[in-house]
């Protein structure tokens, strides 16, 4: 483009290949959204401890404290942990941003490349990866909120197990 004799439709074609590429990332991020995905028996991780939840009080016997004890909370964590597994957070927003830096790159050094005829891909794989970064980091924050609702999910299905109300 520096030597002023510009392609229009090489612009159109490079902002129609952007839409289109944010569209498909809107896409599978709204799809995450659509809501909680089913716990399935055969989704806990094999090393994991199954921890059961104590059936809810009959209608003979004492009702529960209304604070649970300490030893109910770490039972409630355990079978939380087991039906969801537990996740490094830190570890897992990383990767995500990874991923995500590497194939912005490589997007936008096509991209810049088709736009400036081969000398702009250096400049697309730069702005292409910190697009990246930014959206394969907020991706791996949404599956860890995901995570931590499910975790809350089997805590509280623990916890009413075992009479507790709150």
């Amino acid at each position: 483009m520096s030597n002023g004799d510009w392609n229009p439709w090489k612009l159109f074609a490079v902002g129609m290949g952007l839409v289109a590429l944010t569209a498909v990332v809107t896409a599978a991020v709204v799809a995450d959204w659509s809501g909680p995905k089913a716990v399935t028996s055969g989704s806990t991780p094999s090393t994991a401890r199954a921890v059961a939840p104590a059936p809810a009080p009959g209608p003979g016997s004492a009702p529960a404290p209304l604070v649970p004890t300490a030893a109910v909370g770490e039972a409630c964590n355990q079978y939380a942990a087991a039906h969801v597994g537990r996740q490094d957070k830190t570890q897992e927003v990383v990767k995500d941003g990874a991923i995500g830096a590497v194939v912005g790159a490589v997007m936008g050094a096509a991209g810049g490349a088709i736009a400036d005829g081969g000398t702009g891909a250096g400049k697309g794989a730069a702005i292409g990866g910190l697009v990246g970064v930014g959206g394969g980091a907020l991706y791996g924050l949404n599956e860890s909120k995901q995570h931590d609702q499910r975790y809350r999910e089997a805590y509280a299905a623990c916890m009413r197990g075992r009479g507790y109300r709150g």
